[in-house]
């Protein structure tokens, strides 16, 4: 698939089927991450957490609905793995963590979309877990590290459909 044919099919994917990616398509998602750009090269800046025992994953949905403050919400909706970009603070360049994790994320939804793969980029749940003691304890992240922003991944209930592009950025090209 040609790239830009990949970001035409990309869509934010809401219900995935139960079954687990396997490890090659896990691998690919993982090689397009590392090949982000990163500010200033500071790749040592970041970590990937893979999350795909269900309990964990139960845990976090039950985690960010009550953040949402709806007990019956899945924010994960239903995806078998979830991906955790966690960056450390750099004063010199706030908000460059995230910058950097949308990269890796972008790249990560890309490459699972040429695999035929849903994904959903995610903040809510992110902020679910960095207010809640017990599941970064659980995650085990390196030392001075939190979470940025996410991925949940998985095989889409329905296919991917290419749609017609509606959105539309302001732009002023100066010459």
């Amino acid at each position: 698939m040609k790239t830009i044919e990949a970001i035409a099919l990309r869509q934010s994917t809401r219900s995935y089927k139960p079954e687990q990616i396997s490890d090659d398509e896990l691998q690919t998602l993982l090689t397009a991450g590392y090949a982000a750009p990163v500010g200033m090269g500071a790749y040592d800046s970041l970590n990937l957490t893979v999350v795909q025992k269900p309990d964990l994953l139960a845990k976090v949905t039950e985690a960010a609905a009550k953040v949402y403050g709806n007990p019956k919400a899945n924010p994960l909706y239903g995806a078998p793995t979830l991906i955790i970009v966690s960056s450390t603070v750099n004063e010199k360049a706030p908000g460059i963590g995230l910058a950097n994790g949308s990269c890796i994320v972008e790249n990560m939804s890309l490459a699972g979309t040429d695999l035929g793969l849903g994904s959903v980029y995610l903040m809510g749940a992110v902020m679910a877990i960095n207010t809640n003691e017990e599941l970064l304890k659980e995650l085990a992240l390196p030392e001075g590290f939190l979470p940025v922003c996410a991925l949940a991944v998985g095989y889409p209930t329905k296919p991917l459909e290419e749609k017609a592009n509606k959105h539309h950025i302001k732009t002023n090209i100066i010459k």
